[in-house]
């Protein structure tokens, strides 16, 4: 029975969950847009020295038909980051010390927003990316001609991981994976249905609406930045129109994910807020993954060794379907097809990371990010 009731969830998953596993929302090449608006780039840099001139120096190289401007925020970093950032052409903005109550992301992006003020009072869109982002030279003309083609207020891509080595492999891709199951890129472009979210390393915003919700300040405590601003502009009021989208090769991360430990530390720091702390939606997200991707493995080795053909059937069934849904996602991260198969192996990591999460949270220490710890 338990088998055919995990059968039963992945046909609701293929058939009814928002398309979420086709990997489909990609960002069209650029149409012609008369009168290419002002844009405003924020960057909030702590510790990136290896990485910031770099991304700097591509934003500086894009193709972008209009007027941009950089600023580039360091947040207390002590490697040298606010120099090779002024180097390489950036404005450069020294964040004031962090003020209670906010994280430091978003104090370092609201101390660029409010430098846009000043220097881009003209600027009708705000793009957020990250130090460790680049971006090909015509992204941001395709970002800003699917805001206007589309009506859009927001627009963001999911940034292509780092999947080298082991780990890289075996975790990625699963986590774009998981990503998109918890919030469906089509239903997250859909106007009429709820769900919101958005990949803070490439987020295109329109000023006037990042305005009109309180600006950073809104959100100044957020640990899951992108997608409580995602929720903020879509839901309003007034509503309005988001989209989500996963990037080949527009918006590409340099954060290396080879180690584990990497990994472990990136979901560790977020996953229990992603459950809004609660301990019974920690119970029931691992009882709901060991349901969906280990009762399929088990199903077919008692099947196989008690001789019950319909439990192995099922089982089997099981295992194909949710290969079938993995697939997008590995075909996205150009690996062999075989890796559909690891898919559970990477449900438990993920699972152990999550509890992690929460026990982290119990101790105080569930936030640490980049030298902060918070609550």
């Amino acid at each position: 029975m338990i088998v055919a009731a995990c059968c039963l969830a992945w046909v609701f998953l293929l058939l009814f969950w928002g398309g979420f596993w086709r990997a489909d929302q990609r960002l069209a090449p650029a149409a012609a847009v008369p009168n290419w608006p002002e844009v405003a780039i924020v960057i909030p840099a702590r510790n990136e020295a290896e990485t910031i001139g770099e991304v700097v120096a591509i934003h500086k190289a894009s193709d972008y038909p209009g007027r941009a401007h950089l600023v580039v925020v360091d947040d207390s970093s002590d490697d040298g980051t606010g120099a090779i950032a002024t180097k390489s052409g950036a404005d450069l903005v020294t964040a004031a010390p962090l003020p209670e109550g906010w994280s430091g992301k978003l104090w370092a992006v609201n101390s660029g927003v409010v430098r846009v003020d000043s220097v881009a009072p003209d600027a009708e869109y705000v793009l957020l990316t990250d130090a460790d982002i680049v971006h090909a030279p015509d992204t941001l003309r395709r970002l800003v001609a699917k805001a206007r083609r589309d009506n859009l207020t927001l627009v963001s891509l999911m940034a292509r991981l780092d999947a080298r080595g082991l780990w890289g492999r075996l975790l990625i891709p699963a986590f774009v994976f998981f990503f998109q199951k918890l919030y469906p890129f089509p239903w997250v472009n859909a106007a009429n249905m709820p769900f919101a979210g958005a990949a803070g390393g490439c987020i295109l915003v329109r000023r006037d609406a990042l305005r009109e919700i309180g600006g950073i300040a809104a959100m100044k405590q957020a640990l899951i930045d992108d997608c409580t601003l995602a929720a903020r502009i879509k839901h309003g009021p007034p509503r309005r129109r988001i989209w989500l989208g996963l990037a080949d090769d527009e918006v590409i991360s340099l954060r290396n994910n080879q180690c584990f430990n990497s990994i472990w530390i990136m979901v560790r720091r977020t996953a229990f807020t992603q459950l809004h702390q609660s301990w019974l939606l920690l119970t029931l997200a691992v009882l709901g993954m060991g349901f969906l991707y280990l009762t399929p493995l088990i199903g077919l080795v008692v099947g196989l060794v008690t001789g019950d053909v319909w439990t192995a059937v099922l089982a089997l069934t099981a295992i194909a379907m949710m290969s079938l849904a993995y697939a997008p996602t590995i075909r996205l991260y150009r690996l062999p097809l075989g890796w559909v198969f690891t898919l559970p192996g990477a449900a438990v990591l993920y699972t152990a990371m999550t509890v992690a999460s929460a026990l982290a949270h119990l101790r105080g220490l569930g936030g640490a990010w980049k030298g902060r710890t918070y609550g």
